[in-house]
């Protein structure tokens, strides 16, 4: 972990400055708490030219869809607002979510078989939003077919089987892989750790992350053989219950932002609320230790809906909340100044007053606005810049930040916190379980 010192105090703006307007067009450090980021990292506004208004669409990209269950017809949903974003093909082994999924890519071409997917040469990028227990064949299938590869977290519902995924991205580095951890793509999940990586929370003393949604997870379908099929995530067998299928995404969170993986896990869980035969717990708790001392707590179910997806993490100047597509840093009121406080946008959390923090905002500075005003614009959510990242680096214009080792780091993370719970013991990672040699 870096130093987490307090940075010193940024100098305050001149007298002059009529408006906080006025102060963000200036292109003054204040413009630090809109960005998020370090100041190394800040550049002045600028108006946008006649160029940024007549930009050339990004180049296409052949995609083929596997799995058009919910979740895949988000991703399909997500792409048809992509620009240069062109479903080729969609597959599912079930014909009759066929028809829905067409909804959002009606000229795209319709199989059972996945393989026939894979062997159209126009498809280029895969996108593998099937149960997590049929990972690694089309994983693998899609890799040796040459198509780069957007995999949905988990990837798999055991390790050995993840880490079959990862070891094929890995032997196959001309082609993009990417691990379905959209919070690392996410702008505002991208400025929050900016902040919390150039130490303006000081040392950090704990985070907390919850997932609260009333859904059974279980679905009704015309014959047992198809009921089984639907109701994975209910089996052992087929899933890795709540921390894998949901809580994988917060748990990699924290360790995106510890820059570190955990040293160890205790966790227990219940079916509190869903007594109808499921073998996964409906409610469950972590607690993960990580390097430094810090804890992180985990809490998730399916039985309640109060307080939906949010996440802290506390730090000795400052802390950080987020929920859904906001976020707000609370400061501590011995902090030292920072500078820019006072043209900051400032609501109620809580109890306490918190500094909003919006995602995007050298952006939207960059085009003359004030992310004050504009804190919805771009607030499209963790999956479509997920999306939106893959298909970028796809094209070569990102570079990709995370990949196979993170995404099997995630998985084996999520599935021992799911062991913990059912073993009711603590378990110390190995650093060998994380080994992709």
């Amino acid at each position: 972990m870096e130093n987490n010192k307090p940075k010193p105090a940024l100098s305050t703006p001149s007298e002059t400055v009529k408006s906080r307007r006025d102060f963000l067009q200036g292109g003054s450090l204040a413009m630090g708490l809109f960005a998020g980021m370090a100041a190394t990292e800040i550049r002045p506004a600028r108006a946008a030219d006649d160029k940024a208004k007549t930009k050339e669409p990004p180049p296409s990209v052949g995609i083929g869809v596997i799995g058009c269950g919910d979740h895949g017809r988000d991703i399909l949903n997500t792409l048809s607002r992509l620009p240069g974003a062109d479903v080729k093909v969609i597959c599912d082994s079930f014909d009759g979510v066929h028809k829905r999924a067409l909804g959002f890519a009606p000229k795209a071409q319709v199989t059972t078989d996945y393989k026939v997917l894979l062997s159209n040469k126009d498809v280029k990028a895969v996108f593998l939003a099937t149960p997590s227990h049929l990972h690694r064949e089309m994983a693998v299938a899609a890799l040796q077919a040459g198509k780069h590869l957007y995999c949905e977290a988990p990837l798999a519902h055991t390790i050995d089987e993840a880490k079959v995924i990862a070891k094929a991205a890995l032997a196959n580095p001309k082609l993009i892989f990417q691990p379905g951890l959209q919070r690392r793509a996410n702008t505002l999940d991208k400025s929050v750790f900016g902040f919390v990586k150039a130490g303006v929370l000081s040392k950090l003393a704990q985070a907390d992350g919850r997932f609260s949604s009333k859904n059974s997870w279980r679905r009704a379908a015309s014959t047992p053989e198809r009921e089984k099929e639907r109701n994975w995530r209910l089996s052992k067998a087929t899933s890795g219950g709540l921390f894998a299928e949901v809580g994988i995404h917060q748990l990699d969170w924290v360790s995106w932002f510890m820059r570190s993986l955990p040293k160890s896990v205790t966790a227990s869980g219940s079916i509190l609320g869903w007594n109808d035969g499921r073998e996964h717990h409906d409610t469950v708790r972590c607690e993960m230790e990580y390097p430094g001392g810090l804890t992180y707590t985990y809490r998730a179910t399916l039985v309640s809906s109060m307080g939906g997806t949010n996440d802290s993490i506390q730090g000795m100047n400052a802390s950080v909340l987020m929920r859904g597509n906001r976020a707000w840093m609370i400061k501590e009121t011995d902090a030292p100044a920072l500078g820019w406080e006072v043209y900051a946008t400032k609501e109620p959390v809580g109890d306490d007053s918190g500094i909003a923090l919006v995602a995007n905002a050298t952006k939207l500075l960059d085009e003359g606005k004030d992310p004050s005003e504009s804190r919805g614009e771009y607030a499209q959510g963790p999956l479509h810049y997920g999306i939106e990242t893959f298909l970028e680096v796809v094209r070569g214009k990102e570079k990709p930040t995370f990949g196979a080792q993170e995404g099997f780091d995630a998985t084996v993370v999520a599935l021992k916190a799911n062991e913990a719970a059912f073993t009711n013991k603590k378990i110390e990672f190995k650093k060998e379980w994380f080994s992709l040699a």
